[in-house]
């Protein structure tokens, strides 16, 4: 089968940035919508018309990935108004940040706390590929057609590569998936 819009396929991937470093590796296959909202728009159009077995090799602008890094994300808040387990890696929506910051940003974002001083603690409202350019190599494993119940929900159920502006996602573990 053809990949086009509103089918499903399964890939596997590395993902590295372009001084070759790997910031992710996918050996077992993972369904993903095509045409749907589990995929950047760049991704989607590299894999119509391919079909079972392709091999892509991607080169993905900042601009068509996760955005350019964002300074105005970066927020400086009183120490006092975060728990006494506050860890480096945490994560807040912008809607759930502590009442009293005096930064903002959209409610859906995910702040990561990036440091913690005796005085403040700074968070991170950028995703942690924003500003990156990236070389994504795709193997295509399997193409089928969605159900009815993917293309009402626009997704396979697998939206690692799906981002919308401002939201965000930390890495677990330092991968994306």
């Amino acid at each position: 089968m053809e990949i086009n819009q509103l089918c499903v396929v399964a890939l596997t991937w590395t993902l590295k940035d372009t001084l070759g470093e790997t910031l992710d590796l996918l050996d077992e296959p993972v369904e993903f919508m095509v045409g749907g909202s589990d995929l950047l728009p760049v991704i989607d159009a590299a894999l119509q018309g391919h079909s079972a077995g392709a091999k892509l090799d991607l080169h993905i602008e900042p601009e068509q990935g996760f955005g350019d890094f964002n300074e105005q994300l970066i927020l400086l808040e009183p120490r006092e108004l975060f728990p006494a387990d506050l860890q480096e890696g945490m994560s807040f929506e912008g809607s759930s940040l502590p009442k009293g910051c005096r930064g903002s940003v959209p409610p859906q974002t995910l702040c990561t706390v990036t440091d913690i001083y005796p005085e403040h603690v700074v968070l991170d409202g950028n995703h942690p590929l924003a500003g990156i350019a990236l070389r994504l190599l795709l193997k295509v494993k399997s193409v089928r057609a969605a159900t009815e119940d993917e293309i009402s929900a626009g997704s396979a159920g697998a939206r690692f590569f799906r981002t919308s502006p401002l939201a965000t996602q930390p890495p677990r573990e330092g991968l994306l998936h």
